[in-house]
């Protein structure tokens, strides 16, 4: 159970991520193959794919956030000192943590409209409320992730730049 556990920690947004963008290709492909095949129009396609577009998105946000690949000047970065470096990142994951947190707030609210005053999506006649709910969804996954990459830096003894590979590292134990 417990090797489950770290195997779904380790890969959920890879799989989610994969999973989703599936979902996109298929839905275009197929409205491809009813275009110019048969002539027709599939009703539903567009917003599958736009849907499964956007989890893919938050998703892989938050992977990107696990693994430290979002976007930041790193090579720049790592030039200064190490502890000027380390004072960089901190800043700029506090900023990150803080807008992740307004986000959350913003959306529980949204959230809170979509289930008060109920609206359906025009091709699927789902709820707004399902799909809508990836932002609630993505932005405590995303800052899961971020305070995830410091109890790991700060069990390893705070060594190196959090999330960041020491040198001494192995990179088979990371």
């Amino acid at each position: 159970m417990r090797r489950a556990l770290a195997l779904l920690e380790a890969h959920f947004e890879e799989v989610f991520c994969c999973l989703a963008l599936g979902v996109v290709a298929t839905a275009v492909f197929l409205q491809v193959i009813m275009r110019y095949v048969f002539a027709t129009a599939l009703q539903w396609s567009e917003e599958v794919a736009a849907i499964g577009m956007v989890w893919a998105v938050y998703m892989g946000a938050s992977l990107c956030v696990r693994e430290r690949f979002h976007i930041r000047i790193m090579a720049g970065i790592m030039l200064f000192p190490r502890k000027i470096t380390l004072v960089f990142v901190l800043i700029a994951d506090a900023c990150a943590g803080a807008y992740c947190v307004m986000m959350l707030i913003v959306s529980w609210e949204y959230l809170g409209v979509l289930a008060r005053y109920t609206s359906r999506t025009p091709s699927l006649g789902i709820d707004e409320f399902y799909p809508q709910s990836i932002l609630v969804i993505g932005y405590a996954l995303i800052l899961a992730r971020l305070l995830q990459v410091y109890v790991i830096w700060a069990a390893k003894g705070r060594i190196g730049i959090p999330g960041m590979r020491a040198e001494h590292e192995d990179p088979e134990e990371i």
